[in-house]
């Protein structure tokens, strides 16, 4: 499982989540919401401390991940995180 960051989403988390150099970022299941993958459950983001990484990125001296207790979510897809232009909302898709 990989995360790719568009250019757009890492502006988005710096002006909307005030996200800086040596922070980090969690991508984490929530229940409710809809998905593509699976139903009934969703992504949340908020900026958080690693314990069990099951993936990450850094960028820009910012790490992005999920943690091992969220990778079922995921069924073996890549997690794709770009912007939604019409909503100004972060989109997310998801790749094998």
């Amino acid at each position: 499982m990989q995360i790719n960051i568009s250019n757009d989403a890492l502006d988005w988390f710096k002006k909307e989540m005030e996200v800086t150099s040596g922070e980090a970022v969690r991508f984490f299941v929530r229940y409710g919401g809809s998905s593509k993958l699976q139903p009934g459950f969703s992504l949340g983001v908020t900026k958080d401390q690693p314990y069990e990484i099951a993936a990450k990125v850094e960028q820009d001296k910012v790490t992005y991940f999920i943690e091992q207790t969220d990778a079922w979510y995921f069924d073996g897809h890549n997690l794709d995180v770009s912007v939604n232009d019409d909503l100004h909302e972060l989109d997310y898709s998801y790749t094998k």
